[in-house]
């Protein structure tokens, strides 16, 4: 196990365009840390840093408390799975699993023991004898996995492994993978744009844009606290409904002076779709009147219903089957928010805030 620390990490190409600025990050010794953001954000460049792919420009990089800059990949002990597969094309499905074992001089029992176990793991045990070739996309990207996991190395690293997987294989590699990061208590740091993939398997993410960290944190933490706009929007599905102080308030039927005094004119108000309610205030709520169903998602258990106020307010409600049954497109409903549910954030500097957001809880 080790930790990785980037210190002040920065990262430019020859065009002196800057793709990392000044980045600051710990991963914990034997931590799940998630990478996620939009594409372009340079989450896998900073993967690639760690594995020794790109160079550091500036900063330092530290794996296990030593620093790292300029060390060949050989020297790091790091597992790498990518996104495309980089298996040996004149190699079995057998022989590309247990190559980094026979390389390290393991023992020939205990090869195929681990090249058993890992098969077994990943159902792979009906395509040992085969090349790459022959394999599908999802089956060849299980041999790339199981070729990571065997080498139990100090840490691994995974740039969006589960992309070309079906959807009933993504579900139990991500339970897969989480069981076996686990049990070995390895540091694995694991990108992905899939916010599922994110919540699910990280004890930390963090979210970047443009090159910078935005916020880390366990995932709960960055759903229920994000700390600006960016996190607010980013992380959800759908996003968070976002609209300014004076949009929200002017929808509202109610006197909301005290909100009103309480927020700077530039203020971004934010709620999550579950937060949004069709059916008459309480107390504690915040009205927004009637309003229309313009469009309705039926996922099963749940809907998504895209609301439109007397006053032009979009929000997206996300209702239970139950409620759903119970409307129509083109129904005009009740909607309401509880105060508590509300965030807060500065639409000038795009942060979050804490004043309002512990007020209102």
């Amino acid at each position: 196990m080790s930790e990785i620390r980037f210190v002040n990490v920065s990262k430019r190409y020859l065009d002196s365009v800057e793709v990392i600025n000044c980045l600051n990050l710990k991963v914990k010794e034997g931590e799940f840390m998630v990478l996620v953001g939009p594409s372009g954000c340079a989450k896998s460049t900073t993967l690639r840093m760690i594995a020794g792919l790109e160079d550091v420009t500036s900063g330092d990089l530290l794996i296990g408390g030593l620093r790292a800059n300029d060390l060949t990949p050989g020297q790091r002990n790091i597992s790498m799975v990518f996104q495309s597969y980089a298996l040996f094309p004149n190699m079995t499905v057998r022989e590309n699993l247990s190559f980094g074992l026979q390389i390290r001089k393991t023992s020939g029992k205990k090869v195929l023991s681990e090249v058993g176990r890992i098969a077994g793991m990943l159902g792979l045990e009906e395509l040992l004898d085969r090349k790459p070739k022959q394999l599908s996309g999802g089956q060849a990207q299980r041999v790339a996995l199981g070729r990571a996991m065997i080498r139990r190395p100090s840490a691994f690293l995974f740039d969006e492994p589960l992309s070309n997987l079906d959807a009933e294989l993504r579900v139990q590699m991500r339970s897969e993978i989480s069981q076996m990061q686990h049990e070995l208590e390895t540091t694995t740091v694991y990108v992905t744009h899939d916010q599922v993939e994110a919540m699910t398997m990280g004890d930390r993410i963090a979210v970047m844009n443009k090159g910078q960290v935005q916020q880390v944190g366990p995932p709960v933490e960055l759903y229920e606290k994000p700390a600006n706009l960016f996190v607010a929007g980013f992380i959800g599905s759908p996003r968070m409904n976002l609209h300014s102080k004076e949009r929200l308030l002017e929808a509202s039927d109610q006197n909301l002076a005290v909100l009103d005094e309480k927020l700077a004119k530039d203020t971004v108000l934010g709620v999550r779709p579950e937060h949004v309610f069709l059916q008459a205030a309480k107390q504690e709520d915040l009205s927004l009147g009637l309003g229309r169903i313009e469009r309705v998602e039926d996922l099963g258990h749940e809907a998504l219903v895209k609301l439109i106020t007397s006053s032009g307010l979009v929000l997206t409600a996300r209702i239970n089957g139950e409620i759903r049954h119970q409307t129509s497109l083109g129904d005009q409903v009740r909607i309401s928010i509880p105060f508590q549910r509300l965030h807060a954030f500065s639409s000038g500097t795009g942060f979050s805030v804490p004043e309002f957001n512990s007020f209102s809880r």
